[in-house]
């Protein structure tokens, strides 16, 4: 007599016993407090800096480069480090629906935001040459452009792809001897890989503007950050695609959510701790004459 799927024989072959259901637990596994603990952290960590730039907003450091964007890009890493929750515990049909379209369309934004960084300084460069006619491109419109469009986009693919095949909780019976590894189906595999394309294409995009801007001669440029932390961001998720195919059940998870908190928190170093570092411990260089100055040696 064969035993039903979700059992499975004894040693002597003569009873069914319950096979053990395994997914990512919050109670059971170790790495799911350790991703809870860091996700939190760097939560406050981020509201902190956010609370730091909304204290010393009027100051030239954190008025260069476009406050708005600023905001925005801190508001996009906050919600990327808790949607790792959507990733913890037991997957059902709506939280696996809501995991990969969320930190898709959240990094995008945050993607999107240092590409309009990054476009702005080119542009501020071009713009200050006599007869120049960029000077019509400078101001909010175009950074606001940007950022309704490049969005859009990513939403518009994962509304397709929740339209059409969305993801779902699985049952994996056969993987492994024992067990029952509930898990999330993607669905539509194009749909899943195209969410990740686009978003490896703005990020490619953003880091080749700003290593084409980062040795312009602008006190505020900010692009050299921003090419080492798209570097970074790029480096994790390149990474992350053979380690994530390479693993089943919930290390597959414990791999995208390590991927989401390393890439969140190598844009909130790169970007924002060099600002902050000046601003709380080098206040004397947080002026125009101090930048400019510190240009000049």
């Amino acid at each position: 007599m064969t035993c039903p799927d979700d059992e499975w024989p004894n040693e002597k072959k003569d009873q069914c016993l319950p096979k053990l259901v395994e997914f990512l637990s919050y109670t059971d596994d170790t790495i799911s407090v350790v991703f809870s603990s860091v996700s939190i952290l760097f939560c406050l960590l981020t509201g902190l800096i956010l609370g730091i730039f909304v204290h010393y907003q009027d100051t030239p450091i954190v008025k260069a480069n476009n406050l708005n964007l600023s905001y925005l890009l801190l508001v996009s890493i906050l919600l990327s480090f808790l949607c790792v929750f959507l990733f913890l515990g037991c997957p059902v049909d709506v939280t696996c629906m809501l995991r990969v379209t969320s930190f898709g369309v959240i990094f995008s934004v945050a993607v999107t935001s240092l590409l309009a960084k990054s476009i702005m300084v080119c542009i501020a460069f071009k713009a200050t040459k006599p007869g120049s006619p960029w000077k019509k491109w400078m101001g909010a419109r175009l950074p606001n452009s940007i950022m309704t469009v490049c969005p859009v986009v990513q939403v518009t693919i994962c509304a397709t792809w929740l339209s059409i095949s969305p993801p779902f909780q699985d049952q994996d019976f056969y993987s492994y001897q024992g067990k029952i590894i509930i898990q999330c189906n993607e669905g539509s595999v194009i749909g899943f890989y195209s969410v990740l394309g686009y978003m490896g294409l703005l990020a490619a995009v953003s880091f080749i503007i700003a290593f084409l801007a980062r040795t312009l001669p602008d006190s505020f440029n900010e692009a050299k950050y921003i090419t080492f932390s798209m570097l970074v961001f790029c480096s994790v998720w390149i990474a992350m695609i053979p380690a994530y195919l390479s693993t089943k059940g919930k290390y597959m998870v414990a791999v995208e959510i390590f991927a989401i908190l390393a890439s969140s928190a190598g844009l909130l170093g790169c970007i924002f701790f060099p600002k902050c570092y000046i601003i709380l411990f080098k206040p004397n260089l947080n002026t125009k004459t101090g930048l400019l100055g510190n240009r000049t040696k």
